[in-house]
């Protein structure tokens, strides 16, 4: 059996484990805070699932004993997702490692590090950008894998999504003055929370063969007060390293949500959306022929972390050559959001030079 250990109680290590235990894996649930454990048994999971997996155990971290288990997953806020990365590799490195994004804050301290751990472990390292997975996005993959749109020609994405929904999951938080949240420096904000956006520009743009994003300008609304400092529109202009422009943009204020990707290619578009409406993800598409084509995909809320938790599985199998959620693939996002603060406060573009690694250095002016 497939043990797992979850670094945090919260909303994201509740539905991993859900995930995990629909496997029959043996999980341990663990947290710094014993309220958030307390929360976890007799709040989060049963209001989600119908009720509480007995199975699933609890512990604070303090509790743990040293041992090795097959998968890793770390839940905690963003800013502490890499040092404790770095120690699990280092202490009792799992056959797999699954970090929830964003992968760190915008300084991007110790990525370099942790990729050369990764690679010296063995470990599978992988970032929790999950849209990369999930039906919708292998359907519209395929269509722009056939050509059937013709040649690229942009690629724009928004991920608009007022965050009171993240409130409402968590409760016990206030607003976002009590969590990283509220702080884009610790992984907080539209361009981190909502980082997705960045990611799936980016996985459309290795299926078009186009790059990764090499170039950004951002313009960015920034709420400051004495409890908060956080950006609440996060606009990007960006530029793939093989030319193709196209935009992201991100937010933490539009209600109701909307999230869709754009295609236009030279003979036709392609649309991608996630919750198009209450039941499903969508897909549409429209050929040399001029019909636009609407395919909708049943889609639950626990989907979205079932097939993530599926490809972990593949992983540990040795089922999978490359994995779009990869440690790479989520440090290339790392790189555009720590671009995208940088243009902001120098107001200028920016570039990312790749060869100068995983590390501040590589965002050049």
């Amino acid at each position: 059996m497939i043990k797992v250990k979850i670094y945090g109680a919260g909303s994201i290590g509740n539905h991993l484990a859900h995930a995990c235990r629909s496997k029959g894996w043996d999980v341990t649930l663990c947290d710094i805070d014993t309220e958030a454990l307390k929360r976890a048994k007799n709040d989060i999971y049963p209001s989600r699932y119908g009720l509480w997996d007995d199975k699933i155990k609890l512990l604070h971290v303090d509790e743990l004993k040293p041992k090795k288990y097959d998968f890793v997953i770390i839940g905690t806020p963003p800013d502490i997702h890499v040092d404790l990365a770095l120690e699990v590799l280092m202490d009792y490195p799992p056959k797999a490692l699954l970090i929830e994004k964003p992968l760190c804050a915008p300084s991007l301290s110790g990525c370099q590090k942790l990729l050369a751990l990764a690679e010296s472990t063995g470990t599978f390292v992988a970032v929790g950008y999950n849209h990369t997975l999930t039906k919708n996005t292998m359907r519209a993959v395929s269509i722009i894998k056939k050509g059937r749109i013709g040649q690229p020609l942009t690629i724009s994405v928004g991920f608009r999504e007022h965050w009171g929904g993240i409130f409402k999951a968590h409760p016990w938080l206030e607003g976002p003055q009590d969590t990283y949240l509220g702080f884009s420096e610790r992984g907080g904000g539209a361009c981190g929370e909502h980082s997705h956006a960045i990611n799936i520009w980016q996985h459309f743009s290795h299926a078009l063969g186009v790059g990764r994003i090499a170039e950004v300008s951002a313009m960015m609304d920034m709420v400051k007060t004495e409890d908060v400092k956080y950006d609440r529109v996060c606009q990007l202009n960006v530029r793939s390293e093989k030319g193709l422009v196209g935009t992201i943009v991100q937010d933490v204020i539009t209600e109701p949500a909307r999230k869709v990707l754009r295609v236009q290619g030279t003979d036709g578009f392609l649309e991608w959306h996630v919750n198009y409406d209450s039941n499903n993800d969508a897909v549409f598409y429209r050929e040399e022929d001029g019909e636009t084509h609407k395919e909708l995909i049943h889609k639950t809320r626990p989907d979205d972390f079932i097939g993530e938790i599926d490809h972990i599985q593949d992983v540990l199998e040795g089922n999978v050559k490359e994995s779009p959620i990869s440690l790479e693939k989520g440090l290339d996002t790392m790189m555009v959001i720590s671009a995208a603060y940088r243009s902001y406060n120098t107001k200028k573009t920016v570039n990312i030079n790749y060869k100068k690694g995983y590390n501040i250095d590589a965002i050049e002016n």
